[in-house]
């Protein structure tokens, strides 16, 4: 544990003089975010987050991903043959360079940061708080677990800027791609036509009314649902039984929602895009109700969740200059209660690497 302490304190540090640092933006076209980032601090905080997910030996379902790399010999026969090709495809390619294990860790951890990384360099107002917050809420925990699902979901965050320009053809191709690495991603083809309206209106307190009575009658819907899948990859969810989702866990969701109401009108002013945003952190705020549940719901939020780091980054502005340092420092003392809550608390997280210090 004592590497990812000193994770979040060097992602920090890094961030935090990318933004003193900051020169007003001429480069980045239709984005709301006024100033840009010392890109060489920027990057020593992205070094900092590949390097201590890339060289790790452990953390959630790493071993069994090691396994497969390390005792399988990728052909296009035994591609073929396997679910997500295009993830088989990548490690084809990796083994023409290494049949070590850490290559492929230390790639995916490449690509999933870089691309998160990038995005948050274009569109987060305060770019420390969201590599902060991406720390802190267990997002970069969760990078290191479900491998090929963080890795979609980052190729489909790189995409953000096609749902502001309405640019649903490319969206599609985008998500037609991270598919590849994990079938789920399919779902944001029909999420990016729900998302794409104005936030707060009577369909947004009718989505959450839904979640609220599938949590009810969770029985009917999961039964209904397993049914419908069983004969897909993900059919065996059905016996998942590993508990629900927390109500500290649904609360650190709903929060910066509740800030973005609080300050809608505001919000609209200084990112007038915004609503695209809040639909999408309200997706996610329904599969972790749902996930209250069953904790394979929680899967869904690999997707949603990393657009909550953009909406944290702008929530703070919303509120009178006066008022901002206290919201700004109140968001990070939470994070940063939540972040030991779970890392040491709840799930009492070891970290081992061959190659960085600390390893325990």
């Amino acid at each position: 544990m004592t590497m990812l302490w000193i994770n979040l304190s060097l992602v920090s540090v890094f961030s935090i003089y990318a933004r003193y640092l900051a020169k007003p933006a001429t480069v980045f076209a239709n984005s709301p975010v006024s100033v840009r980032p010392n890109r060489l601090f920027a990057f020593f905080a992205l070094m900092t987050l590949v390097l201590v997910s890339g060289l790790r030996r452990n953390i959630g379902d790493t071993y069994v991903y090691r396994s497969i790399y390390d005792e399988n010999i990728f052909t296009w026969e035994y591609i073929s043959n396997e679910k997500d090709i295009g993830f088989g495809v990548l490690q084809m390619f990796l083994q023409n360079f290494s049949y070590d294990a850490q290559i492929m860790i230390f790639t995916t951890a490449l690509i999933t940061n870089a691309l998160i990384v990038m995005v948050l360099y274009k569109y987060a107002r305060l770019f420390e708080l969201s590599l902060y917050v991406y720390i802190a809420s267990g997002l970069f925990l969760v990078s290191m677990n479900g491998i090929r699902q963080f890795l979609a979901a980052a190729v489909i965050f790189a995409a953000t800027k096609y749902i502001f320009d309405g640019s649903w053809k490319k969206f599609i191709i985008v998500v037609l791609i991270a598919s590849t690495f994990h079938q789920s991603a399919l779902i944001l083809i029909p999420i990016y036509f729900i998302i794409r309206r104005e936030a707060w209106t009577k369909t947004t307190f009718r989505i959450l009314a839904l979640a609220v009575v599938i949590v009810i009658g969770y029985n009917q819907f999961s039964e209904l649902l397993f049914s419908a899948i069983s004969d897909s990859q993900y059919g065996n969810y059905a016996n998942f039984a590993e508990g629900g989702a927390n109500v500290l866990r649904i609360a650190v969701n709903a929060a910066p929602l509740a800030l973005a109401f609080i300050g809608r009108e505001r919000l609209r002013e200084l990112f007038p895009k915004s609503d695209y945003i809040v639909n999408l952190c309200l997706l996610n705020l329904v599969f972790i109700i749902i996930a209250s549940q069953n904790w394979i719901f929680a899967r869904f939020n690999i997707y949603f969740g990393l657009y909550q780091l953009i909406l944290i980054a702008w929530v703070v502005k919303v509120f009178k200059e006066k008022d901002q340092k206290f919201i700004y420092f109140a968001i990070v003392a939470c994070y940063l209660f939540y972040f030991y809550q779970e890392h040491v608390l709840s799930l009492n997280i070891i970290y081992r690497s061959e190659f960085l210090p600390f390893s325990e």
